[in-house]
Formats: C-alpha cells, sequence, structure tokens
C-alpha cells in the first residue's frame, strides 16, 4: 500500500507541474490589442500589461540609434513613441507611412518598448476587389492568345 501512495504522490507533483507550466506560459503569451487612444486610457495601468499597438508608421520619424530603431505610431491624430529593443531584423515592409504593430510594454518614460515589430503589407500589393493580382491576369492573357481564345 505505501508503495502505492508514492506512486499517487509522484503523480501528483508531475501533473501539478505540468499545469502550472501550462497556465504560466498561455498568461506570459497573453498579449491585448490596443488603439493609442485606449492605451492612454489605460494610464499607468498599461505598464503592468504586455500590449499590442497599432497605428501607422508617421512619415520621417524612423530613427535607428546605438541599436534601438526609434519611431512614431500615428492613430486618430493621436501618436504614440515606440523604440523598438528587439534582436529580429524589421520586416522589409516597415516604412515611412506603412501599418505596424508593436508588441510590448509602456514605459514609465510615455515611450512604448516594443520586442516584437509587425508591418502590415501595403494595400498597393493587394489586388482590387474583384480582380486578380496583374500576374495571374497576364497569365490568362497569354494563355487565351496563344489558343486563340
Amino acid at each position: 500500500m505505501h508503495k502505492y501512495w508514492k506512486f499517487g504522490a509522484l503523480m501528483a507533483v508531475i501533473v501539478g507541474s505540468l499545469v502550472w507550466l501550462a497556465t504560466a506560459g498561455i498568461s506570459s503569451s497573453q498579449s491585448y490589442y490596443k488603439t493609442i487612444s485606449e492605451l492612454n486610457q489605460m494610464g499607468t495601468a498599461a505598464q503592468t500589461h504586455h500590449l499590442r499597438v497599432s497605428g501607422d508608421i508617421k512619415p520621417k520619424s524612423i530613427v535607428k540609434q546605438d541599436g534601438i530603431v526609434k519611431f512614431t505610431l500615428v492613430q486618430d491624430k493621436l501618436a504614440l513613441n515606440v523604440a523598438y529593443e528587439g534582436r529580429d531584423p524589421l520586416p522589409d515592409t516597415f516604412k515611412d507611412g506603412s501599418q505596424a504593430l508593436a508588441d510590448g510594454r509602456m514605459g514609465p518614460d510615455g515611450i512604448f518598448h516594443a520586442q516584437e515589430i509587425q508591418a502590415k503589407c501595403a494595400s498597393k500589393y493587394a489586388p482590387k476587389p474583384g480582380m486578380a493580382p496583374d500576374s495571374i491576369q497576364k497569365q490568362v492573357q497569354g494563355s487565351k492568345a496563344a489558343y486563340g481564345s
């Protein structure tokens, strides 16, 4: 009987550890999407949460300095200064005027300290509604010409 008690205690420790690891992983990776106005309304509470903020990159605001990329996100005439301190290279679409998502924490200095940046693809790459991309249209037109259609 004593042997079964030890086995049960060991299983409880293992299952408890797995549950703890799962809940810790979920809560640390949880990220809330906020607009700049919602972030401003949070006040100092924004400093205690891991957040994701979206906006357009203000033209001529991107400055690379000492391994940190500083820029300004704008949305509905509101601005948010961002300092990207992550290790990953910035996306190719990270340019003036493009939309970006900054993932990180609000600092006590009023600057959003991002650990990850995602730049949304510009709309110029997307086809007009109801139309296929140019490359597909050229292929279709080429095949129609080849078959005499």
